[in-house]
């Protein structure tokens, strides 16, 4: 595994390239720093999100997990830039219960590129697996211009 640290108004993130595909994004610094023609795009797209040029991620991407895990990343991963859905939308969609939806989003592995932060509750916003948590989400909702109940 290749990681690579970027810098980002949301901390400093750490993109995880893993038989050619993005396997992970977590926050905090590599451990060794690592370069490839993936790690340096993706990091290009991320830092291009960050400077608000960029709406939509396009890059291989690697998801461990269930078939169920991986259908719910790519429901997520379909939410537009700017708009949320709600655990009961995907869960609807996916003929499943809305808490396995919720914990299958906590252990989305690739937050941000597939925006588990457009996820919200039946009843408004929730919590965010990522550090800084429901601040973290609030901020990069506010910075989509999404939830306008947020702004």
């Amino acid at each position: 595994m290749l990681e690579r640290t970027v810098t980002t108004q949301f901390g400093d993130l750490v993109l995880v390239e893993e038989a050619g595909a993005l396997a992970a994004v977590h926050w905090g610094r590599a451990r060794q720093e690592a370069t490839s023609a993936l790690l340096e795009e993706a990091a290009r797209q991320l830092t291009a999100y960050d400077q608000g040029t960029l709406e939509a991620f396009d890059l291989p991407l690697k998801i461990e997990g269930s078939a169920f895990q991986r259908a719910v990343c790519d429901a997520i991963y379909a939410i537009p830039f700017g708009e949320t859905c709600t655990y009961g939308d995907i869960a609807r969609s996916l003929g499943a219960p809305a808490q396995a939806v919720g914990q299958a989003c906590g252990a989305n592995p690739i937050p941000i590129i597939i925006p588990c932060h457009r996820v919200m509750g039946a009843k408004g916003l929730t919590g965010f697996s990522g550090a800084g948590g429901v601040e973290t989400k609030v901020a990069l909702l506010k910075h989509e211009k999404a939830g306008g109940f947020l702004i």
